[in-house]
């Protein structure tokens, strides 16, 4: 049975690109509440084939695949800049190819243009107007507008004239750091990245022990979903919620209510992480309740053995922090990390903020980890004692010695030091996580 909520989802995605979407327009045609309407369109918009915008509305909007995030909709560039859009609202769904800045001789810039591009330009017309004859959208800076021959060409090719009131340099800079930040992102995996569509083996809460024994012979799956009969998730039956169970027994009276789940646009690393607490190999994944697959420890290490073999193409926080810190051989067993602490590093008083001490301690507790088994760890537990603060442009060394470790546990003591005294001490509580 098809939900109203599914229908909705499903209508959006029949609309062609660039068509207006409303809340009272869907809801009449759909003969739905207008609440019911507005939390479908919302999950549109999380789902990426959707954007709201200031002064433009709701429209549907080309969906992006993982190979093509880097790149930003027109759409989105008006976000950024907090621009005004001018003409050729049909084309605000396309993609940006590249950047152009239109600071050279007007003879020249022809060579710059190509379908895709975004010029940058100021109130030169001739070059707006060329802009748009070679297929490339028009940002018009320093709060300038366009002229009604400019707009009706835009309107003709449908391609964007938006006017924002930065100037040049500041414009590109919003949208090169947009550009940087989706980089970044595409180098994150999801749960939608690695369950993909599914054959999955569900029982029903009348359904009885026996069924379920007969499903785990059939499958190997030993961690079982139970549904509902429009196919959301309800519970969870295992091995040891049955094991003194008659096998005439209904699952309902044994199954674990409430599971730990995961959505399609969560992180691999947060659901390695909560695998990690929670102790188990398989968690449900869910999208408005509705189970839609399942994420076992297997795809989690498949997927973290992916990461680590993707190429950096962009710096996190984390990677500018530990990036000028280097392992030094110290002698004694121990791991010894040095470098120096920078401006970016600290706070308005210029000691060393608490965020990247923090960073530098998990990285010096991972790469002495490491040493011992070659496993990623997560950080259960943190006790840090600031002894006193550490200033800027001082050269620290973290030196990070294994207390105790097992099977699953292990505990860091590290230190934040100089050549004349310690700064900082930590201990650490850590789970192992198997690649």
């Amino acid at each position: 049975m098809v939900t109203k909520h599914q229908q909705i989802l499903d209508y959006i995605r029949s609309l062609p690109l660039g068509a207006q979407i409303s809340v009272r327009k869907i809801a009449r045609v759909l003969h739905v509440s207008e609440g019911t309407a507005y939390r479908a369109i919302k999950d549109a918009e999380r789902e990426g084939f959707v954007s709201t915008l200031d002064r433009i509305g709701t429209v549907r909007v080309e969906r992006k695949e993982k190979a093509q995030i880097e790149r930003l909709t027109f759409a989105e560039v008006v976000r950024i800049v907090e621009g005004t859009v001018l003409g050729g609202r049909e084309g605000l769904h396309k993609s940006l190819g590249r950047l152009v800045i239109g600071a050279m001789k007007t003879e020249s810039i022809s060579r710059y243009l190509n379908p895709g591009s975004l010029m940058i330009v100021g109130n030169r017309e001739q070059v707006q107007r060329m802009s748009l004859k070679s297929g490339a959208a028009v940002l018009i800076t320093g709060g300038f507008t366009a002229s009604p021959m400019v707009e009706r060409l835009a309107n003709e090719y449908q391609l964007p004239l938006i006017s924002c009131s930065y100037d040049t340099f500041t414009t590109a800079t919003l949208i090169n750091r947009a550009l940087y930040d989706q980089m970044i992102k595409k180098d994150i995996l999801y749960v939608e990245d690695v369950v993909q569509e599914q054959s999955l083996s569900t029982l029903t809460p009348v359904d009885t022990v026996r069924d379920y024994y007969h499903l785990v012979e059939a499958t190997g799956h030993s961690r079982v979903p139970v549904v509902d009969r429009n196919g959301r998730l309800v519970g969870i039956i295992s091995p040891r919620d049955v094991a003194e169970a008659e096998s005439s027994a209904p699952i309902a009276r044994f199954m674990t209510r409430h599971p730990v789940t995961v959505t399609p646009k969560t992180t691999i690393a947060s659901a390695s992480h909560r695998m990690a607490f929670e102790g188990i190999e398989m968690m449900p994944v869910v999208r408005d309740r509705n189970l839609v697959g399942v994420l076992t420890r297997q795809d989690v290490i498949r997927a973290l053995q992916i990461m680590s073999r993707q190429p950096q193409v962009a710096e996190t926080v984390e990677d500018l922090v530990v990036r000028d810190f280097a392992s030094v051989e110290s002698g004694d067993g121990q791991v010894l990390l040095r470098g120096q602490v920078t401006p970016q590093m600290t706070t308005s008083g210029g000691t060393l903020a608490s965020g990247p001490l923090t960073t530098i301690i998990q990285e010096a507790a991972r790469v002495c980890l490491r040493r011992v088994r070659h496993a990623d760890m997560v950080v259960e537990n943190m006790t840090l004692y600031m002894l006193r603060p550490v200033p800027v442009d001082s050269t620290i060394d973290a030196r990070a010695k294994v207390l105790d470790y097992g099977r699953r546990y292990a505990k860091v003591e590290v230190v934040i030091e100089d050549e004349a005294d310690a700064f900082a001490k930590a201990l650490l509580t850590a789970q192992w996580i198997e690649r």
